[in-house]
């Protein structure tokens, strides 16, 4: 590939960025990229300087980098410009290893919070496994805490939603990971959710947004007001007063 198209290549980073579920926005002519920083996780624009490392047969390669303005941390890719023309440019996240997510709240059960933390270790090098690890934490969550019917993915959800037992920004959200992941042309991701298949733009980081939610819903709310109640309870006792009712 000569100059011009690595030139050319460069401007579609965002949509690369995208697949290693990076999300962006592109908001000019320009094509300026915004991405989420994979450390502190603030939005900057993306205006890397960039490296030659050398070519071989098949790419050219280089090295883009560029210092979080919000956190100050160095964020390197390795970009490789294919010399077949029609081919991708392949990019991959050199440092940070994985991008950053909220720690994993304590209230979360072990094996699933073992196959998220997997997720989002995975991301950046392969968003198929990382997705795939996604759907088979949701539905360990909908059949042994949201109740549902062992079936389909596509079921299980639902089935949730019918039960009206989420909030509503959590019921559009996980209603939306079967129009994000393309359910209707995937349908193995609702019948063997586990299984590694090609996934869409964001869907792999929306996944874990979801879950997410799930884990402070089922989880972490729930810990926390009984946590509150045995407080207020020992108070109760210490003036000889009746504990609280149980729901």
């Amino acid at each position: 590939m000569d100059r011009a198209g690595i030139s050319e290549a460069r401007c579609k980073l965002g949509e690369e960025l995208v697949a290693k579920g990076l999300t962006y926005n592109r908001e000019s002519t320009r094509r300026e990229i915004l991405v989420h920083c994979p450390h502190c996780l603030t939005s900057y624009k993306v205006d890397v300087s960039t490296a030659d490392i050398g070519w071989d047969k098949d790419y050219t390669w280089q090295v883009h980098h560029q210092v979080c303005p919000a956190c100050n941390r160095k964020i390197v890719f390795f970009a490789m410009y294919p010399k077949t023309p029609g081919m991708q440019v392949v990019t991959r996240l050199a440092y940070p290893k994985g991008v950053s997510r909220k720690p994993i709240p304590p209230e979360v059960p072990s094996k699933i919070a073992e196959d998220y933390h997997e997720a989002c270790l995975v991301l950046t090098d392969s968003p198929k496994a990382s997705a795939a690890l996604s759907r088979r934490c949701l539905q360990i969550i909908l059949r042994e805490h949201a109740n549902v019917k062992p079936q389909d993915l596509r079921k299980e959800i639902d089935e949730v939603l019918a039960s009206k037992q989420l909030p509503t920004y959590v019921a559009e959200n996980i209603d939306a990971i079967r129009q994000v992941g393309n359910f209707a042309a995937h349908p193995i991701k609702a019948t063997n959710s586990g299984a590694i298949v090609e996934v869409e733009p964001g869907e792999a980081e929306w996944s874990l947004d979801v879950l997410e939610e799930l884990f402070d819903h089922y989880f972490v709310g729930p810990a926390q007001a009984q946590k509150k109640r045995d407080a207020l309870n020992a108070k109760l006792a210490e003036s000889r007063k009746p504990p609280l009712k149980t729901p």
